[in-house]
C-alpha cells in the first residue's frame, strides 16, 4: 500500500512540476511576443519592456491564448502594421519553442 502512495504521490509532483513549467514557458513567450511586438511598432528601451508586460498580463483574462492574439493583433493594426492573425500566431509558435528552450537551459 505505501508503494502505491509513493508513486501516487510522485505522478502527482510530477503533473505539479509540468504545469509549473508550462507556466513559465507561455509567459516568457507572451514577453517574447510583447517585445517582438513592440519592435515591430518601433517601440524601444523601458517602453518596450513595458508594453511586454501588458503583453503577458493581458494572457489572465481567458484561458488561451485568444486574448493575447487579439491584443497584440489590435495593436499591431492601431500602429498601422498589416498583419494576420496567422502569421501572428506563426511567430507565436517560433517563440514559443524559443521560451521552451531558454526555461529548459535554466533547468
Amino acid at each position: 500500500m505505501a508503494s502505491f502512495q509513493d508513486r501516487e504521490k510522485g505522478f502527482e509532483n510530477k503533473y505539479k512540476h509540468d504545469q509549473e513549467k508550462l507556466f513559465k514557458i507561455t509567459a516568457r513567450r507572451n514577453k517574447l511576443l510583447g517585445l517582438w511586438a513592440a519592435g515591430q511598432m518601433g517601440i524601444t528601451g523601458e517602453a518596450a519592456d513595458a508594453y511586454a508586460k501588458t503583453v503577458v498580463a493581458s494572457d489572465f483574462e481567458r484561458p488561451g491564448d485568444s486574448d493575447v492574439v487579439e491584443k497584440v493583433l489590435g495593436d499591431l493594426k492601431a500602429k498601422g502594421q498589416e498583419i494576420t492573425e496567422h502569421k501572428l500566431r506563426a511567430e507565436m509558435e517560433r517563440l514559443g519553442r524559443e521560451a521552451e528552450a531558454q526555461i529548459s537551459a535554466q533547468s
